[in-house]
């Protein structure tokens, strides 16, 4: 495999894993989520769950907003 091959693959990779490590730690869970991304049926399953559990950020603020 060229040079060409491999640049263009690292750039595929750093396009997707960036964007879903972002969105994950906005969430407040660990950027290291992501890499459930690569793992079959299990990704569709972690998309679910983070979309539908509570966030972590969301139970931070209304433990904050129930302080004061």
């Amino acid at each position: 495999m060229s040079i060409w091959h491999w640049l263009i693959v690292l750039i595929l990779f750093v396009a997707f894993v960036f964007p879903y490590a972002k969105i994950i730690r906005k969430a407040g869970y660990s950027g290291w989520w992501v890499l459930v991304m690569f793992v079959p049926l299990v990704n569709i399953i972690a998309i679910w769950a983070f979309a539908l559990l509570d966030w972590p950020v969301t139970q931070r603020a209304r433990a904050q907003s129930a302080n004061f």
